[in-house]
């Protein structure tokens, strides 16, 4: 029996031997053998020379992708009143207070981004063991915890993404499907680098990308030459 599909094996003999390759062939290479049935994301992988469990080293921030995600991302507000009324209007998808809490707390999420008005975090912070390890948490680093909802939906609906560095150091994101050209994906490879890359906390010492990757939901991955992609 055969270890791998057809599909699989021919993309693994596309991609043999390539290392440290551009971004333009790193995407033609990933697009190229994105042939799953579906619309497979491009997702992208940097390891960083840091340890998150040190304040000073946490990477962490947004990037509003150039050509966005293609994604369809549902919004959840936390809002009374009159900011609940501009977080509606704004598109997001689910609003609510107290009541959303309990309905998250019964273990329905159905959202991607959570945003939060500051005067909401005493009832949010109830639900940090359930929100925080799925990355959900609101928080005004990454502007999800602020009066103007209106932008924070529409960002977040726009293609907005957050970036949050996990205990090995690695940050990762989906940023593009496989049905963009290959000219918006490295639109969107380069404005992720450039975030992450902007987001180095002072608390990094020595090389701060230490490899950078990229793949499709199906498909291997491809690392890129760290030089070509942050334009050093």
């Amino acid at each position: 029996m055969a270890k791998y599909g057809k599909r699989t094996t021919a993309a693994r003999a596309a991609f043999a031997g390539k290392e440290n390759v551009t971004v333009a062939e790193a995407v033609s290479l990933v697009k190229d053998n994105a042939k799953a049935k579906f619309d497979e994301t491009i997702e992208i992988s940097l390891v960083l020379g840091v340890d998150p469990r040190h304040a000073d080293q946490m990477v962490r921030g947004t990037v509003s992708l150039p050509n966005g995600t293609g994604k369809t991302v549902r919004v959840a507000v936390f809002a009374r009143g009159e900011k609940a009324d501009e977080a509606k209007a704004a598109g997001a998808d689910i609003v609510g207070a107290e009541d959303l809490m309990e309905t998250v707390q019964g273990g329905t999420i159905d959202f991607d981004r959570c945003i939060a008005t500051p005067d909401m975090m005493g009832v949010v912070g109830r639900l940090g063991k359930v929100l925080g390890p799925r990355n959900l948490m609101p928080n005004p680093r990454v502007g999800t915890v602020t009066m103007d909802v209106k932008q924070a939906v529409e960002d977040a609906k726009g293609g907005q993404v957050q970036f949050k560095a996990e205990k090995a150091g690695v940050v990762h994101a989906g940023i593009g499907k496989a049905s963009f050209s290959a000219e918006q994906i490295e639109q969107n490879v380069l404005a992720f680098v450039d975030a992450v890359q902007k987001a180095r906390p002072t608390g990094a010492k020595g090389t701060y990308m230490k490899k950078i990757a990229l793949t499709s939901t199906m498909g291997p991955g491809v690392s890129l030459d760290i030089a070509n992609a942050t334009g050093n």
